[in-house]
């Protein structure tokens, strides 16, 4: 695709830390952006990274209309720039656009512009274990219009900032029972901003008890868990690989998820996407059953969990002992940074 492209003068890296990369603090020089007006998308351009002139009546603002991705691009030994599963994540951006009613981004946009973005912006990928490009493509209804419908006219972006460990330490996860993330019927499987906007106030609570994020469970029993907050979630129990199923539509489907799901399966462990409740959990726990559990998603990977607490009770993990969770991120880590074949066609070529 032939896209406008305006260079930086003068290149941010040679201001960076490369030993303090917070998670989404520092952004590349340049970023993507397109518009969509007349039922069509156009001024497709790259240009410097820069703050945005939005009218305050702008749809988004009042109404919501705002979804968004994250991917991450890695460089192997050679220096080659790789993205991993992009088409995965394409095909979740219009799936939540469908159900946000909002027009879908076209792969030229999406795909292409991604890879053109990420090329210029190539030697801001870092090459540390557990450092990567994180990839934020988003779109966000700009009518300028205070009224309860759909937008008109969209803008699409995607930025890039060059990122280390999410968690840095193994978590400590309180199951939530009061507030809800999501219910059947709603936007749970959607990448929509509200979701996370909703979340807040239940992750605020829980790290004053001193935990990092909160489990949701179902909105009508509080008995079936869901996701965590920026994560999906695995329950080793025995020789299985358990994790809630997506038939509901109250979890995001996530790209590491099946990537993980899929390295277990060729582990040998049994898979089961299904119910399960928190009752189930605790049961197998004192009944030395449960040996791992861990949270799966793009800007956390694969991250250990070494408390669970629901009510007054409290799991403890000693993650020193584990070895699935350890193995499925380093092949995840191998296939990433092209240390072994990538027999699955995840990594995109840049």
């Amino acid at each position: 695709m032939d896209i406008t492209v305006t260079k930086a003068e003068r290149s941010k890296l040679l201001d960076l830390n490369w030993e303090n990369l917070p998670f989404g603090k520092y952004f590349t020089d340049h970023m993507l952006e397109a518009d969509y007006e007349n039922g069509e998308w156009k001024n497709v351009e790259i240009k410097p990274y820069q703050p945005l002139v939005l009218d305050p009546s702008v749809a988004a603002l009042h109404y919501g209309q705002s979804i968004f991705e994250g991917i991450k691009a890695y460089k192997d030994e050679q220096g080659n720039a790789y993205i991993f599963r992009p088409y995965d994540n394409f095909q979740r951006f219009n799936i939540s656009a469908d159900r946000m009613q909002m027009p879908s981004v076209p792969e030229e946009i999406f795909i292409e512009g991604m890879k053109q973005v990420i090329a210029i912006d190539k030697n801001w990928i870092p090459s540390k274990p557990n450092h990567s490009l994180y990839i934020r493509p988003f779109m966000f209804a700009t009518d300028q219009w205070i009224g309860v419908k759909p937008s008109d006219t969209y803008k699409f972006m995607i930025l890039l900032s060059p990122t280390g460990p999410y968690y840095s330490a193994p978590m400590r996860i309180y199951v939530e029972e009061h507030y809800v993330r999501a219910v059947k019927g709603g936007i749970g499987f959607a990448k929509a901003a509200g979701n996370y906007a909703g979340a807040l106030k239940a992750t605020a609570e829980a790290k004053e008890k001193g935990y990092d994020q909160v489990l949701w469970t179902d909105a009508i029993e509080h008995k079936y868990v869901q996701e965590i907050g920026t994560m999906n979630v695995v329950f080793i129990v025995n020789d299985k690989a358990i994790t809630p199923d997506l038939n509901a539509g109250t979890i995001l489907n996530g790209v590491t998820r099946n990537s993980v799901i899929t390295l277990l399966n060729e582990m040998g462990l049994t898979i089961e996407e299904r119910p399960i409740s928190i009752d189930e959990i605790m049961d197998a726990y004192k009944a030395g059953q449960l040996r791992e559990v861990f949270g799966t998603g793009t800007a956390a990977t694969v991250s250990p969990i070494k408390e669970l607490r629901y009510k007054d009770f409290v799991m403890h993990f000693d993650i020193t002992k584990w070895e699935v969770m350890p193995s499925v991120k380093a092949r995840l880590d191998d296939i990433r940074s092209s240390k072994v074949a990538d027999k699955y066609g995840w990594m995109v070529k840049i």
